[in-house]
């Protein structure tokens, strides 16, 4: 998915750091989901970037999605209370970083650059980046982008794979803000494709069928990614979480929460197997 931009991330930082002696979070004095009466349990602070439909989107003052759903069944299972709150991409890293926030959920893909940085989950999502174009277009893989205008959210995976086959400064990239943005300027004839993560596509083609959308898959080019949740380094939420993830997982709850949003059976194999390398 998305990536942080490093000045961004270091201007957010210098202004939010102000404001970190106000805390991140207040005590829950109510016992937790099982009953333990362990009253250091704590309402944390969750915060995500609710512009990136079918994980997480505003519905007029609510944040839904998927990942909305799966971060309350995680954190109703671990025992915490929770506010989810809407910040915007960039400031996400600069929550977790500065300890303002306990938590990040927003399609977060894992790498080893952003391990240096912060901590994350088990994984909890597989996700590869695939290509929006109109029916009928003679792209047919991501070789044939090569002579295409191709629309991207600025800042993603998406982005960066497209500038791999590309070039990064080549102009036939038109960067977007996020992907909707992306995506209504290949339905305006601005753009001959658009790239971006598997469940943004397959969730608009599904949801606009007037438009005659196809999505695309190139699993030579595009390899798999991991979605898990984001923390400070040193976080103690960690082993809560990826204990309540796994729970999620065994139980069905995750199943029915994809199923509800992606209308079809999660890859857990693929997913419980990446859980077991970390």
């Amino acid at each position: 998915m998305k990536k942080i931009s490093f000045l961004s991330v270091m201007i957010l930082t210098i202004f939010t750091l102000i404001l970190s002696a106000c805390g991140t979070s207040k005590e829950n004095t109510e016992e937790g989901k099982n009953g333990s009466g362990d009253e250091s349990k704590k309402t944390i602070r969750v915060v995500t970037d609710a512009a990136y439909a079918p994980f997480e989107y505003m519905d007029k003052d609510k944040i839904v999605g998927f990942d909305a759903d799966f971060i309350k069944a995680v954190a109703k299972e671990a025992g915490y209370q929770m506010e989810l709150v809407h910040v915007g991409w960039d400031p996400i890293f600069v929550e977790i970083e500065g300890k303002l926030a306990d938590v990040a959920i927003s399609s977060i893909t894992i790498n080893d650059e952003r391990k240096q940085s912060y901590d994350f989950s088990l994984p909890y999502f597989l996700s590869t980046n695939k290509i929006l174009v109109p029916k009928g277009s003679d792209i047919k893989s991501a070789e044939d982008l090569k002579d295409k205008v191709v629309a991207v959210q600025n800042g993603t995976t998406g982005q960066e794979v497209v500038e791999a086959l590309l070039g990064k400064n080549n102009k036939n990239i038109k960067k977007f803000e996020n992907n909707n943005l992306a995506i209504l300027e290949l339905t305006s004839g601005g753009a001959d494709a658009v790239v971006a993560d598997n469940g943004v596509v397959e969730a608009y083609a599904a949801n606009n069928p007037d438009q005659k959308l196809e999505v695309l898959t190139d699993s030579g080019t595009f390899s798999a990614e991991f979605y898990g949740l984001m923390f400070p380094k040193g976080s103690e939420l960690k082993a809560d979480f990826d204990k309540a993830i796994k729970k999620v997982f065994e139980d069905g709850t995750y199943t029915k929460i994809y199923k509800e949003w992606f209308g079809q059976e999660p890859d857990l194999e693929t997913i419980q197997a990446e859980q077991e390398k970390q």
